[in-house]
């Protein structure tokens, strides 16, 4: 099993033809080759950004059999592999460790706010089915359940293949108490405030600013492995800034929505979310002059990023 993730990877989102009928496989392979092109060193297909719950199992397949064909082994592929029932979850990451993907990134059971010992025998059941590694991802506000640092210390203890943590609970404080209390084995990705919780100790970054603005959020983790905390800090408040207009503007999760209309803006459509989730389209104007702002607020830091690259 190969150990070696780290730096800051776009979580992508999935693109979808007009009406939203279909995978866009086209307007996918783009997008990775400009991942690629950018610099991004991994790539996470099917996380929450991707609409994982929007595709059915056809498509699961067909989405993760081009990520890994196309991509080639030039950079790690994760793949989403969660789900409520876990003999689903067991399928889809054995069908993804068998189209090559390089690791998988698991939510514990959403909806049903499972016990510690349920959450165990869930990725229990996943770890032994599969040998590629496993991240973990605790996100409270989608999953309805925090998993601790001890639970994930005592995964890490108990399955060889689980060395990952993507870290969104909110807790800053949590990335150092993962590290501690798993000995220093478990490598914490930042879900958010990627600056503070690197100083923490996190070794990556799982971001959807990727999907709009990839050379920022791939470079911000290097410009900080290079000890320049505080230019790490001016793209910070930038990709802060972003966020802050995501978050007031879309009635439910948001960051599916706009990261598509931004990577429009960038010059890559994707097409818009399927239902549930209200539609870009459906924003009307205040949707327009929120992804007017945030196209100002990447200009400058595009700027910013030239600066930097320069010194």
């Amino acid at each position: 099993m190969s150990l070696d993730f780290q730096g800051s990877y776009t979580v992508a989102v999935t693109p979808f033809t007009e009406e939203h009928q279909e995978v866009d496989i086209d307007a996918l392979k783009a997008f990775l080759d400009w991942q690629l092109d950018v610099g991004v060193p991994g790539i996470i297909a099917l996380g929450t950004t991707g609409e994982f719950m929007a595709i059915n199992d056809d498509e699961r397949c067909l989405i993760v059999d081009t990520y890994v064909s196309h991509i080639a082994g030039r950079i790690p592929v994760i793949v989403g592999t969660m789900n409520a029932h876990t003999p689903t979850a067991v399928r889809y990451s054995r069908e993804a460790q068998e189209l090559g993907a390089d690791g998988l990134m698991i939510l514990p059971p959403y909806y049903y706010t499972p016990t510690d010992d349920e959450i165990f025998k869930y990725f229990a059941a996943i770890s032994q089915e599969v040998s590629i590694p496993i991240m973990l991802y605790n996100n409270p506000v989608t999953s309805n359940v925090d998993m601790s640092a001890e639970l994930v210390a005592r995964m890490c203890r108990a399955f060889e293949n689980v060395r990952y943590i993507k870290e969104a609970s909110g807790d800053l404080g949590r990335v150092r108490d993962v590290i501690e209390a798993s000995d220093g084995v478990m490598n914490v990705y930042a879900g958010e405030r990627v600056v503070d919780s690197y100083l923490l100790g996190a070794v990556g970054y799982v971001n959807p600013y990727g999907n709009y603005i990839p050379r920022a959020s791939a470079r911000i983790f290097d410009i900080l492995e290079e000890g320049r905390i505080d230019d790490a800090l001016k793209i910070q408040r930038l990709i802060d800034a972003i966020d802050h207009i995501i978050a007031e503007g879309h009635p439910t999760y948001g960051h599916q929505c706009y990261s598509k209309a931004l990577a429009a803006v960038a010059g890559h459509p994707v097409g818009d979310v399927r239902p549930p989730l209200t539609t870009f389209a459906e924003l009307g104007a205040k949707g327009k002059d929120r992804v007017d702002r945030i196209e100002a607020l990447m200009r400058e830091l595009d700027v910013l990023m030239n600066h930097l690259e320069e010194t």
